[in-house]
Formats: C-alpha cells, sequence, structure tokens
C-alpha cells in the first residue's frame, strides 16, 4: 500500500522526479510495477521539498489522485529542489482523515513517508501509543496508523537518537507489538535519506554527481538500480548508501558504526546476518 520515492542531488524540478520519467511516481499511482499489497493508489498523495538555506520543508499535500491535480502539474514544471520526499497513498482504512493523513509528514528538519499498514489496527498498537506523552498524543496530525508510527519515530529523534537508530528501534517496536504489519519507512533531513525495508519492496539509485535516489520501485529501466533485501535498514547521503540487516541493529550501533556499503555502480553488500 502506496508508493513513495526520496533524492538528494543537484537542483532539478519536481516533474523531472515524479512525473517524466517512464514509471515515475505519477504512473506508479494507478500502474504500479513491483507493489505487493493493491493495485491503485489514488487515495492522497504529497510531496515535501527543502528551499536553498531554509532547514524546514515545504509540502503539497492532497486529499484526491495526483493525476487529477493540475495545481500539482504546474507545481511540478517550475519549483526546484535539491531533496524531497514524495508519496501516493493507498488508504489502510478508506477515507481516514483525509489530506491529513497523505505523506509526507513533517516536523522540524525532517520529511516521513510510512509505505505498509500496521496489523491489528488500532488495538495491536494501543500499548505502544500508551507511552507518548499525552500532548504528543493530542498533537497527532491524523488517525491513522501512519501517524502512530511516526509519532513513534519522532519521540525518539527528539529524545536525541539519530535517524538510523530511530527507524529501527521504531519498526522492531511495532512489528513485535503487531506481528504481520509491513513497515517500509521512509525518513529526510534534506542531507541524508533513511530508510526500512520490511513487508514491501524497496530500491535505490546512484548516479556520478552526487545523486541518491531511494524508491519503492524504480522510476526507470536503468540496469544500476539496487533492490534493498528485505528486514534491512538503509542510510544514505548523495555519495553512498550504507545497508545492514535490521536484526543486527542493535548490536551494531552499541558496537560499532561500521554497517555494509555499497557505492555508486556497485552491487549492496549488506553485513553478513549472525547466527
Amino acid at each position: 500500500m502506496c508508493r513513495h520515492l526520496a533524492f538528494l542531488g543537484p537542483e532539478e524540478p519536481l516533474g523531472a522526479l515524479l512525473v517524466e520519467p517512464p514509471h515515475s511516481l505519477f504512473r506508479q499511482s494507478w500502474a504500479p510495477r513491483r507493489q505487493q499489497h493493491g493495485t491503485v493508489n489514488a487515495d492522497g498523495f504529497g510531496v515535501g521539498w527543502y528551499a536553498e538555506g531554509d532547514p524546514a520543508p515545504a509540502r503539497y499535500r492532497r486529499t484526491g489522485p495526483i493525476w487529477g491535480d493540475q495545481s500539482f502539474a504546474d507545481l511540478a514544471r517550475v519549483v526546484k529542489a535539491s531533496a524531497l520526499l514524495a508519496a501516493v497513498r493507498d488508504a489502510t482504512v478508506a477515507g481516514a482523515d483525509g489530506e491529513a493523513a497523505a505523506a509526507p509528514f513533517a516536523a522540524g528538519p525532517w520529511l516521513f513517508s510510512h509505505n505498509g499498514a500496521v496489523a491489528g489496527w488500532p488495538g495491536s498498537l494501543a500499548p505502544l501509543a500508551a507511552t507518548l506523552p499525552a500532548a504528543e498524543l493530542l498533537s497527532l496530525e491524523a488517525r491513522c496508523d501512519s501517524a502512530l508510527v511516526w509519532a513513534l519515530v519522532l519521540h525518539r529523534l527528539r529524545a536525541g537518537d539519530d535517524e538510523s537508530q530511530a527507524l529501527a528501534d521504531t519498526v522492531l517496536e511495532v512489528a513485535e507489538a503487531a506481528p504481520g504489519s509491513r513497515l517500509n519507512l521512509l525518513l529526510t533531513n534534506g542531507d541524508t535519506i533513511t530508510a526500512t525495508a520490511w513487508g514491501d519492496t524497496l530500491w535505490y539509485l546512484t548516479r556520478p554527481g552526487r545523486r541518491t535516489v531511494v524508491a519503492s520501485e524504480p522510476y526507470d529501466d536503468d540496469p544500476h538500480w539496487q533492490e534493498v533485501p528485505d528486514r534491512a535498514l538503509l542510510m544514505a547521503s548523495r555519495t553512498e548508501v550504507l545497508l545492514t540487516p535490521l536484526k543486527d541493529m542493535t548490536d551494531d550501533m552499541a558496537s560499532s558504526p561500521t554497517l555494509g556499503s555499497a557505492r555508486p555502480g556497485g552491487p549492496p553488500s549488506p553485513k553478513e546476518p549472525r547466527t
């Protein structure tokens, strides 16, 4: 459910990334090629991007399908960005919260998206919701599963966790509370991208010229796209992608910052799982 994409690189029009490629996020809203759950992502969309000199991203979100918004077509043609996160949505619960439930969610320098669904929602996450301060629960932007997952991630970020630890701990915690959940999370601060593959597809593309794209599925047939193994954490800059198995994340972060790496043009080499 849902498709999303994050980009770091030279400044480009939004449309060059989201509309013009032959299998762009725009097209994935009705014809995804690798989506494993659902076929149409027409329950809203959004894009967030960073303007030069401003650490707080701008957002444009709507309730309807991306193909029906002529204002977005104009915006995507002329607005340029060197970092963005965008998503098209297939709602877990039909009609839930409209525009407020459309990714990307935002706070401070961060943009966030969730591709997947929490099994047993909402009851399965009631115990985790109870661990959040009341003010954070009352500030939820929407009442959907993705909004609560974002609240759990954001709570960790505000407590001082780095992006990789916040995503990894949240995925493992939610997966334990709600087995069978699909938890492909995508987070950017405008300088780095952090993502998880847990139950659905995730790919990345690095190219010469300080350019990295992380997406639910490739937007073209470039042979340099690489698939992220399931249950893996991805950390990316404009020049490098690092991968590690999520089940090793707690021990790895406690003992060593060294992770498996994948460089432009080469295959991924995640650290071997422990036995």
